[in-house]
């Protein structure tokens, strides 16, 4: 069918499908993948573990600050291991205005590529 000589109208109508069966599947893509995120944010949301901060020391190992209930733990992760360095305060701990994770939020992200290009 593709192969075969044909108009150009049926080539165009062919394209056409091609481009709305392509639409189609990347919005079902779309769709499933928004779906099984808020499924996992919501599973993540409701829990006593959550981490903190997060310092990359080499290539595979971090030290993680994860709060566990009320308590602050220091952790090492290695590639096969992860090991209790000390528990915290949270008098001790001085967190910035990024996520908790260690990643710096959209915004912040936003607000600095705004800084670099007013002082081009």
């Amino acid at each position: 069918m593709l192969l075969t000589q044909g108009s150009g109208l049926e080539s165009f109508v062919q394209f056409l499908t091609v481009l709305i069966l392509f639409c189609i599947v990347l919005g079902i893509t779309y769709v499933t993948t928004r779906y099984i995120a808020g499924f996992q944010k919501l599973k993540q949301e409701g829990g006593n573990i959550v981490v903190m901060e997060t310092c990359k020391v080499a290539p595979n190992k971090y030290i993680q600050i994860v709060k566990l209930g009320e308590t602050y733990v220091a952790v090492a992760i290695c590639k096969d291991t992860m090991t209790k360095l000390a528990e915290l305060s949270g008098d001790e701990l001085a967190f910035s205005g990024s996520q908790g994770n260690g990643i710096p939020s959209f915004i912040e992200v936003l607000e600095k590529a705004k800084m670099i290009k007013q002082k081009k």
